[in-house]
């Protein structure tokens, strides 16, 4: 999954504690040879090249997992989007830096992205594609599933907490260490990384969180990041990042990144649905003189503040 898993547990059982903890390593493994669209062999990189041709049957895991992303499709109203390979590619994302697509090449990948493309048969447990050119990419939220299934493990192996990390971008807090009432996780300051923007707590609570300067390029005095508007076909604007606190690393793998497409007021709607989560827009401070009034709509939201700009950079919490 393109990045370092780090684990930090602590256990009734001291001889036992590593080997648990090697047991969780394996399983990210696991997951990452499922789900790896790099990996030729894996089974979703079959899915991807036979599945415009014949249904492909997949085993329950991998189909119940890319049929949970499709409800996250279909809630964000497409800002989420599995389907967005063909963009990443057009736009250079794809093992690159980044690149401005010509417009022949955009029209040509945005033709092949989209929920519609994809057809589950939830009895035979099929995956099919109506065309050729769509393919899966489960960037996007696979990480955040693997945090799930390791913590999965080390509750059925009785760990008291632990602290589960998928390279920073996803990171979930089992119980509380030793003497703590939870487990304090900085969130990164958007525009300078060496800086911290402040901290959360966690508590059987996942935190998740999406950024423009992650992976991004300049050209023209714009800057665009690997975040994509599937609906645009275009990488996301207006957001710098977005923290995410959620039930699972699942869901706020998937949420960050269609919060950060959808901005924050594009993502109130969606965030009343959702229980037991909250979100931080961290937007550059030019934005707050921008949209006076639309701060003053946010200001008496539920669960929506803007809090002062700080550093080039302002925070909307709903």
């Amino acid at each position: 999954m393109a990045c370092e898993y780090a684990i930090e547990a602590y256990g009734p059982d001291a001889e036992a504690l590593p080997r648990i903890v090697d047991e969780a390593f394996d399983e990210v493994d696991r997951i990452d040879r499922l789900m790896s669209h790099y990996n030729a062999n894996s089974p979703l990189s079959r899915v991807n090249r036979e599945a415009a041709q014949h249904p492909v049957a997949v085993e329950p895991e991998l189909f119940d997992f890319i049929a949970d992303a499709m409800r996250y499709h279909r809630d964000s109203g497409g800002a989420f989007d599995i389907t967005v390979g063909p963009l990443m590619k057009a736009w250079g994302f794809f093992r690159g830096e980044g690149r401005i697509p010509s417009d022949d090449e955009l029209a040509a990948a945005r033709r092949h992205v989209g929920g519609a493309h994809v057809m589950l048969d939830p009895i035979a447990e099929t995956i099919a594609f109506d065309e050729s050119g769509v393919e899966l990419d489960l960037g996007g939220i696979a990480k955040g599933y693997a945090v799930d299934r390791v913590v999965g493990l080390l509750r059925r192996r009785d760990v008291a907490a632990a602290l589960v990390s998928s390279g920073g971008s996803t990171i979930y807090g089992l119980g509380a260490p030793p003497g703590r009432d939870g487990w304090d996780v900085m969130i990164q300051d958007p525009i300078d990384p060496g800086k911290v923007a402040f901290t959360v707590r966690l508590k059987d609570r996942a935190l998740s969180v999406a950024g423009s300067s992650e992976k991004s390029f300049e050209a023209g005095g714009i800057t665009y990041s690997h975040i994509m508007d599937p609906r645009a076909g275009t990488p996301a604007q207006g957001v710098l990042s977005v923290a995410v606190l959620a039930s699972s690393g699942t869901a706020g793998d998937a949420l960050d990144d269609a919060l950060f497409v959808l901005g924050p007021e594009g993502s109130r709607p969606y965030l009343r649905q959702l229980r037991d989560t909250e979100a931080f827009f961290f937007l550059p401070a030019s934005a707050r003189l921008k949209s006076e009034r639309a701060s003053a709509r946010l200001a008496v939201a539920p669960k929506a503040r803007r809090r002062p700009a700080t550093r080039g950079w302002t925070v909307v919490h709903q």
